[in-house]
């Protein structure tokens, strides 16, 4: 039998023998031809491009994370009393509020009910300065207050207490809003208070 020359195309058995089975088997020092829809991108640009956007996200996530975290809140150490009974005597006849801002700014405070509907104006861009308290009381009236007296203790705490002279509000659950002005932006009381009538 004559050899194949070297210009001929190898046939279609070339490079395998038959086993004892009767099964193909590929001989020593061939490669096996892997299916082209199972090769990558011949360089793996790619899939490196990939990767690096996937390590970026990861790290600008953990980034603006880790901010949120040391960010502090606009308001701290909000107070309130829990039930009050406008008229009766003793600190249960009027609502206490009082909260501490973290940053400078000019604020609107307002007494809302569960549908949040606004039900009274306590102070309307009060100026208040960084970390400066902020103490009110609410007697329970309803609409804007036509202005406010002020109680000074001896350490020096101030609390304003408006003068809201309109129809008493219903029973019910309620909270309090803060508008930051500058900030335009506003936060409602982390709880609710109940107003019980007399």
């Amino acid at each position: 039998m004559s050899e194949a020359s070297a210009g001929e195309p190898s046939a279609p058995g070339a490079g395998r023998r038959e086993g004892k089975s009767g099964i193909p088997v590929r001989e020593r020092g061939t490669r096996a031809r892997v299916p082209d829809w199972l090769r990558g991108p011949a360089d793996g640009g790619l899939a490196a491009a990939v990767f690096a956007v996937l390590v970026l996200a990861c790290f600008a996530a953990l980034i603006v994370t880790q901010r949120l975290k040391h960010t502090p809140t606009p308001i701290e150490a909000f107070k309130r009393t829990p039930t009050f009974r406008p008229g009766a005597p003793g600190p249960l006849g009027e609502e206490r509020i009082a909260f501490k801002l973290t940053r400078a700014d000019r604020v609107t405070v307002t007494v809302e009910g569960s549908s949040g509907e606004a039900v009274a104006t306590l102070v309307s861009g009060l100026p208040v300065g960084r970390y400066r308290v902020v103490s009110l009381r609410w007697n329970g009236r309803r609409g804007a207050a036509r202005g406010y007296g002020v109680i000074r203790r001896a350490d020096g705490y101030t609390t304003l207490v408006p003068h809201n002279r309109g129809a008493l509000a219903p029973a019910g659950e309620y909270k309090a809003r803060v508008a930051l002005l500058r900030q335009k932006r506003s936060i409602p009381s982390p709880q609710s208070f109940e107003l019980v009538r007399p």
